[in-house]
């Protein structure tokens, strides 16, 4: 095997091991199946196989399905082929954030319980208006922040059932209306989205979550909400080889840069 030349990654994961030698390594690459992967993918593929490879860790395929209106099973497919293709066997395990749809609602709930969430009627545009984009300024309070808890755990679980039309009411973390950053303004971290999920066999309320940022999660009292991951695979710079297809799926890497 072709020795695998250290970066500025695999420095930190050794001062790590030096401080821990029992430390295991586990990367995963996590793409969001609505288009052919391309060639900024392969670079991440081949970062996070090195790593897991280099120190005999594991490698995760993980898919970040949570948007469906935009994804198929067409690319799940072709995710997985492309994987195997290039020798990124998925060693730890192949996944779908939408198994963690369940979790993420009891996370949403405990925190409607903790009064740091709460069910927001006001419409896209009026959110926006509210919240305002200037620093110096603070937005207006949401007319819905002061629902009692047991409203915000009803009307949320009515959300879930569908009784709302799409957009009619979000879900949002209640931080800090006055923040001087608009992004910690009570962001949105569910909104309904009536549509057929890919890996569903029917249609339905879909109760779409948004990610909450890692900079989100001190301010919401220790919760672990991030509903849908960071979508970041490893980012690095990193001399790696130019992958070139030979068959009719070429394009596939060289394609779409919104996979």
């Amino acid at each position: 095997m072709e020795e695998i030349k250290s970066n500025f990654i695999h420095e930190i994961i050794d001062s790590d091991l030096l401080a821990n030698p029992a430390l295991k390594i586990h990367t995963r690459f996590p793409p969001e199946p609505n288009g052919y992967l391309h060639i900024g993918s392969v670079k991440a593929i081949c970062i996070n196989t090195d790593v897991a490879n280099k120190y005999n860790g594991l490698f995760n395929l993980r898919y970040d399905d949570t948007n469906p209106a935009k994804e198929s099973d067409e690319f799940v497919r072709s995710i997985r082929e492309d994987l195997e293709w290039l020798g990124a066997t998925p060693t730890g395990g192949v996944f779908y954030g939408s198994d963690y749809f369940g979790k993420c609602y009891e996370f949403a709930v405990q925190l409607i319980k903790q009064g740091d969430a709460y069910v927001c009627d006001l419409s896209k545009d009026d959110l926006a208006d509210y919240k305002g984009t200037d620093r110096a300024a603070a937005s207006k309070e949401s007319p819905y922040r002061n629902r009692s808890v047991e409203e915000n755990l009803d009307l949320f679980e009515r959300m879930r059932k569908g009784e709302f039309p799409d957009g009619a009411r979000t879900l949002r973390a209640k931080i800090d209306p006055s923040s001087d950053n608009p992004y910690l303004r009570d962001p949105v971290i569910y909104r309904i989205k009536h549509i057929h999920h890919h890996r569903q066999g029917d249609s339905g309320a879909f109760i779409r979550c948004t990610t909450l940022r890692i900079r989100f999660r001190t301010r919401l009292k220790g919760s672990h909400i991030r509903c849908a991951p960071v979508n970041s695979a490893t980012i690095a710079r990193s001399t790696i080889g130019w992958w070139i297809r030979s068959d009719s799926r070429k394009s596939r890497i060289n394609g779409n840069s919104d996979a």
